[in-house]
């Protein structure tokens, strides 16, 4: 199954691949969940710290993404943490 681009910005995007974290919503083509930058961002993680955090190398354009996908799907993205913090 292909994956769905769910948000847009201009330089980068949000997608749901089935096959992927569970069909989570990620940063572009990667394995970064967009819960899991919520979840850094609420243990007091900046953004700028966020860009070095992972292995894959984050722009600020992704953490954009990020943050505006969750504005528009917050119960979403709330959801994902629960389940991860129940796993």
């Amino acid at each position: 199954m292909s994956a769905t681009e769910v948000l847009r910005t201009d330089k980068s995007w949000i997608q749901k691949t089935p096959a992927v974290c569970g069909g989570d919503a990620c940063i572009r083509a990667t394995r970064i969940p967009v819960w899991s930058l919520v979840a850094a961002r609420r243990r007091g993680a900046s953004d700028d710290e966020l860009l070095n955090y992972f292995v894959t190398p984050l722009t600020p354009d992704d953490v954009s993404a990020a943050w505006s996908y969750y504005e528009r799907y917050p119960a979403e993205i709330d959801q994902a943490l629960r389940e991860q913090e129940e796993a």
